[in-house]
């Protein structure tokens, strides 16, 4: 400007700073297209000014603006867009994504990730799970905590089928399922999935793109995945040695957290945004039917994806200050199995027999130990030892229990849905209610979930009433059976001589090694609760274990009691079988043939490279032609005889395989 304009000069120089400082750092296109109106703004206004003042527009615009404008014009970004720039309102960014594709992919996708391994990190493992997910673990230098670095097809994709998928979603965005579709996700999944395909085929066919149906079908899951399902989450839920995955407040500042079968926690390279967090957060609320707000700070639920099933504890404000977090407890998409437990030494096929043959008396069982210590999935394979010509009912306020699958199976189950004790949702029924209805829905063997709180009474009246009917069972917290005993007494209330209609309990427990560093998991005690004492069973003998975890032999091993045919519950039942009583070796062979049996199928799995044959449906088959050929044989025979009883069995599955 002239020396004569220093009226004019802060405010023009305040444009220029705007324009360069601000404007041309975040928005190059509008920058240059402010310029130039600027440009024909002022020209217009010189027109008809005073001489002075043209004289000081005229310096503005040509020493100011239209060089401003000039070394835009030589940048490469302008040359691209010059030509579509009418009618460009400032602050739309649709123009840069003709232009740019983002480095960090895919653009559908909310959660942010890390698509190189870390500096320096030894790679230790490498394997693939379903979707043509690819994982790999890794050992960083100087940490004691694995890299879990996971790359689904959707990080891999090309320019076009990127395209093609954030079309559809952004189509599907427009047309969201009602709330009662959202709260029915298996509809709103297979719905979605229907319209995605022909999304798909259709804008493909525009753009000219020929898919494969193996491309089709995976472009359809990753739009499903980030429409109808809970993106990332899905993709971990994958993997099935993933076991607990951590989502920490504040939301977007850390990453992804997974407990890991092999390598245990690990760090991950997803990092969550408060964008995911909060729209998991309005999924689960729409799906569970119970609040997460600052009044009800905690929300217990389940997710349940093509990948698998996992609990959700999802906490926010005010009990977590940073705002929302998650907790998710994967449970194995079929479920567990003694054959497939023994199989990781969890337990020995004794254990196994012992357990089988407990069942089968009908006794009353508590499955106790400390979180992540596998009481519930030891308790959901346990179901698969009861007999399909019993009928279950279950009792659960965190659906956890693998119920579906065991329907499918034939077994004849009705599932009761309770009052979680933490988040108190007045329209659901209390526990201790629902079991009490449970008793009034006839014979039935009955399965608790997990005991926490008032319900605990409930449970020991079914005890009483049902532990020489049919089999009761269900989880606790406890690390020992006096500890399960002070809990269920002391801390819930049930009178100490109530809780002698308790038979069995099982600890499990999580082992360390010596350096802190790994974990596994172990049944350490099988004890059984005697009837004679008073007040006080630890002091008056009425603890005896059946079975002891032996560190050194890393075996669950039995004692003398068990070993000398002294057990009260085991000879209990088999004062009640005409071939057991009073004859202690016709029982320890019976016990013995279970875990035979078990241990039959592991020897196939392992001589025929076939872990199949380990999971539950083959282990529900088995079971019930070990008792078919129970009946058959004391038919036959006149008496249990244990070896030809497993003759007939193993002649069985042999031909099992090969049909199979």
């Amino acid at each position: 400007m002239s020396e004569k304009c220093e009226r004019c000069f802060p405010k023009r120089l305040a444009e220029l700073q705007f324009l360069l400082t601000e404007m041309l750092r975040k928005d190059p296109i509008g920058a240059y297209i402010k310029v130039s109106r600027m440009i024909r703004a002022n020209t217009e206004k010189a027109e008809g000014q005073k001489p002075v003042c043209k004289k000081c527009y005229d310096f503005y615009i040509k020493n100011a603006l239209i060089p401003i404008k000039e070394e835009l014009e030589k940048t490469s970004l302008i040359k691209l867009v010059k030509n579509k720039i009418y009618g460009y309102k400032l602050g739309d960014r649709s123009i840069y994504r003709e232009i740019f594709s983002p480095l960090i992919r895919p653009v559908f996708m909310l959660t942010r990730f890390a698509p190189m391994p870390p500096k320096k990190g030894i790679p230790l493992k490498r394997y693939k799970i379903g979707g043509n997910i690819i994982v790999e673990i890794f050992d960083v230098p100087e940490k004691v905590r694995r890299f879990y670095h996971i790359s689904p097809p959707e990080f891999r994709l090309s320019d076009e089928k990127y395209s093609i998928i954030d079309t559809a979603r952004r189509y599907l965005a427009e047309h969201r399922p009602t709330e009662a579709e959202t709260t029915q996700p298996e509809r709103a999944r297979e719905m979605l999935t229907n319209m995605g395909k022909e999304l798909i085929r259709r804008i493909s066919m525009d753009m000219g793109l020929r898919l494969t149906d193996n491309e089709f079908t995976e472009m359809v899951d990753i739009l499903v995945r980030y429409t109808a399902g809970f993106g990332v989450l899905e993709i971990l839920l994958a993997d099935d040695k993933i076991q607990d995955i951590y989502i920490n407040s504040p939301i977007g500042t850390m990453p992804i957290y997974v407990s890991h079968d092999d390598f245990e926690e690990c760090e991950t390279n997803l990092i969550p945004t408060r964008e995911d967090a909060e729209g998991w957060a309005t999924r689960f609320r729409l799906m569970s039917g119970r609040p997460l707000d600052e009044a009800n700070p905690v929300l217990d639920t389940e997710l349940f994806s093509p990948g698998g099933r996992a609990r959700v504890c999802a906490i926010t404000r005010t009990l977590s200050p940073e705002g929302i977090g998650y907790a998710l407890r994967r449970h194995r998409e079929r479920p567990w199995t003694y054959p497939l437990f023994i199989d990781v030494r969890f337990f020995d096929p004794l254990f196994a027999g012992l357990m089988g043959f407990f069942v089968d008396g009908s006794r009353s069982l508590l499955f106790s130990g400390g979180r992540s210590s596998g009481k519930t999935s030891l308790l959901s394979a346990t179901l698969l030892e009861i007999m399909k010509r019993f009928r279950i009912i279950s009792v659960e306020d965190t659906l956890e229990l693998p119920l579906v699958q065991l329907r499918n199976m034939g077994y004849n189950i009705e599932r009761l849905k309770s009052r979680s004790v933490i988040t108190r949702i007045e329209a659901e029924l209390p526990a201790d209610e629902a079991l009490r209805t449970a008793l009034r829905l006839g014979d039935s063997c009955l399965i608790v979930g997990e005991v926490r709180s008032t319900e605990a009474k409930s449970l020991y009246e079914a005890m009483r009433i049902g532990a020489l009917s049919n089999v009761v069972a269900g989880t606790i917290h406890g690390g020992s059976a006096y500890g399960v005993f002070d809990r269920v007494v002391n801390d819930l209330g049930v009178p100490p001589t109530s809780f002698k209609a308790t038979d069995i309990i099982v600890i499990c427990g999580r082992m360390r090694t010596a350096d802190g560093l790994h974990t596994f998991r172990r049944v350490l005690e099988v004890t059984e609760i005697r009837k004679h004492w008073q007040g006080d069973p630890m002091e008056e003998n009425g603890f005896v274990n059946l079975m002891e975890y032996n560190a050194k032999e890393d075996m669950l091993k039995p004692t003398e009691t068990l070993i000398n045919g002294e057990s009260f519950i085991v000879n209990e039942i088999a004062k009640r079988v005409k071939e057991w009583h009073g004859n202690w070796d016709a029982v320890w062979s019976n016990i013995e043939l279970r875990g035979r049996v078990k241990q039959a199928m592991i020897d196939y799995a392992n001589k025929l490279g076939n872990k199949e044959i380990l999971e539950a449906e083959w282990v529900s088959a088995s079971n019930e032609m070990f008792h078919v050929f129970c009946d058959n044989v004391k038919k036959d025979v006149g008496v249990l005889d244990s070896k030809e009883i497993f003759n007939r069995w193993d002649e069985w599955f042999k031909k099992q395989l090969k049909s199979g």
